[in-house]
């Protein structure tokens, strides 16, 4: 509770809140809210040349190329885009503090291990590699969720690595040992929630990378496919309507952006919050 009352007194934190919250209120309620199916072609939702519909009274957001509705799409489409934002990312941050917190605590040569594939793996622009994982596989929501969370789980192990190689050599974790404590007490009860501030805001900020990575993915045509709507696929399949129905376009891409900014900033400001180091300033 007082986190989030820190939230709400940031200006630029509670401007994130309530665009997250709106965001995830119409994934969540997307079959009540949607006016239409998203996978409908509408009869009256082209004009008579067959183009899409401009925003108007019955269609808030206008109409893709197919006649179907884009809020309706865009509604269901923040179901995708969450569900592997959040999935995806919690997937990465878990394995990252796995590989960090065993490699700061075992050290040695199996820790060298780990973090020399750590930065095998950080040597690989993610992008390219989200691609190249992604076309070597069949496409699909779940397929996204995976190859995203390969990609984004070596920062938080970097970090988590840094973090637990301090806290080994801690007082408190001598005394722990020369007490007869275990290896799992030590983690468990002595590591690990020190590294829980850390994991939140780097989960938090690493929501907006993924949901603009899925994006991107979908975008390219090999993330998910349609007619199952993501915000990328969207775009992607509208971009050849971009000079005569702009709407098409511009919408879904300003959404992912305040998305993605959104998160950035409960991130930033949560960081703030929860490292003492970083409190009072800017």
């Amino acid at each position: 509770m007082r986190v989030l009352s820190e939230l709400v007194r940031r200006p630029a934190a509670l401007i994130g809140l309530v665009i997250v919250g709106l965001v995830v209120f119409g994934a969540l309620f997307a079959p009540w809210l949607a006016p239409f199916s998203p996978d409908v072609q509408l009869p009256d939702g082209a004009t008579d040349e067959g183009m899409p519909l401009p925003p108007g009274t019955r269609f808030l957001l206008g109409t893709d190329p197919l006649g179907r509705d884009l809020l309706s799409r865009l509604l269901f489409g923040a179901r995708t885009s969450l569900v592997i934002g959040l999935v995806a990312n919690g997937i990465a941050v878990a394995i990252g503090l796995i590989v960090g917190i065993s490699a700061g605590y075992l050290r040695g040569f199996f820790g060298n291990l780990l973090m020399r594939f750590t930065d095998l793996m950080m040597a690989f622009p993610a992008l390219l590699l989200a691609i190249a994982l992604a076309a070597l596989l069949k496409p699909s929501l779940w397929i996204v969720v995976m190859v995203i969370a390969m990609v984004n789980w070596v920062q938080v192990a970097r970090i988590a690595y840094t973090e637990t190689r301090g806290l080994v050599e801690r007082d408190f974790i001598t005394a722990e040992r020369s007490l007869g404590a275990g290896h799992g007490r030590i983690l468990l009860l002595h590591i690990l929630p020190h590294l829980v501030p850390t994991a939140v805001v780097w989960g938090t900020l690493g929501v907006a990378t993924t949901v603009l990575l899925e994006a991107t993915l979908s975008f390219l045509g090999i993330g998910v496919q349609p007619p199952e709507a993501s915000w990328g696929n969207i775009i992607n399949d509208n971009q050849s309507y971009f000079q005569t129905s702009p709407w098409l376009v511009f919408i879904p891409g300003a959404i992912i952006l305040a998305t993605a900014l959104s998160f950035n900033l409960i991130g930033d400001a949560l960081r703030d919050i929860l490292d003492p180091t970083q409190r009072g300033r800017g």
